[in-house]
């Protein structure tokens, strides 16, 4: 089931907070799901080049009030804060709602972000540079920053090739199962001129042992940015390494026999 299921959606409620929050009756369910999507859909048309990785909505009574977390907030910001002022009367015209409100949350680790990650390959596999050194260079930046593991795997025409494939690269581990284990995914693609580039992204950041809050907008890019997580006991096979490198004298201590005779 870990295999088959969005990795994100498999742990909300869990480790992870939903991405929209807000109530809708019988009647109004629909409409704000649909504005919900134009709106990402917007924004990410919109500020192509901010580094989004994902964008959260509240809404109360008559406010509406969406978060973007971002790997270069100045973009989004603008001059004085103009930028931002413009955005936030296209969203007013989009939704119909007069109380919009836009919050910026800078992401101070992309290297550790799922979709910052894959969109740093996409664009080097547009930019015709060989789509395994884009992923190792990805990998090896991520693995630096102290991510756990780290998984891609690209699809389609991979370096022009006449028929489509997929490959996949990994490194340390991505335990798909484990549901206390904080692992980033995105699905992202390259449009490059011979086609569509398929790119998934796995990052897996460690266990979370202790309660965490499930705000989306707490952002938990590691240890030093309140993972929420405790020191992880070590592994069956860490605490009997002693033994099997000599330190029990298996061979022949005190009371034992060489078990090679």
């Amino acid at each position: 089931m870990g295999q088959k299921t969005n990795p994100i959606g498999n742990r909300l409620g869990i480790i992870r907070g939903w991405e929209s929050n807000w109530y809708g009756n019988k009647k109004d369910y629909a409409h704000k799901l649909i504005e919900d999507t134009k709106i990402r859909s917007y924004l990410n048309a919109r500020i192509n080049k901010g580094g989004i990785s994902k964008i959260v909505i509240e809404r109360t009574l008559n406010k509406l009030i969406v978060t973007v977390h971002t790997s270069k907030p100045g973009i989004i910001i603008g001059k004085g804060g103009g930028e931002v002022d413009r955005i936030k009367e296209e969203l007013k015209k989009l939704t119909g709602k007069e109380d919009v409100q836009i919050n910026i949350l800078e992401i101070r680790r992309p290297e550790l972000d799922a979709m910052i990650v894959g969109e740093t390959i996409a664009k080097q596999i547009e930019n015709r540079i060989n789509f395994k050194r884009a992923i190792k260079m990805a990998i090896a930046s991520t693995m630096r920053l102290g991510a756990e593991g780290i998984k891609v795997k690209a699809s389609g025409r991979l370096g022009g090739a006449e028929i489509a494939r997929s490959e996949e690269i990994k490194q340390g581990r991505v335990p798909l199962h484990t549901f206390r284990m904080d692992i980033d995914y995105a699905s992202i693609f390259a449009q490059t001129v011979y086609g569509k580039i398929g790119l998934k992204v796995w990052i897996c950041k460690g266990e979370v042992l202790a309660k965490r809050d499930l705000n989306p907008n707490i952002i938990s890019g590691g240890k030093a940015e309140g993972q929420g997580g405790e020191r992880r006991e070590p592994r069956r096979d860490d605490r009997r390494g002693d033994d099997r490198r000599g330190g029990g004298d298996r061979r022949g201590g005190a009371g034992g026999r060489d078990r090679r005779g």
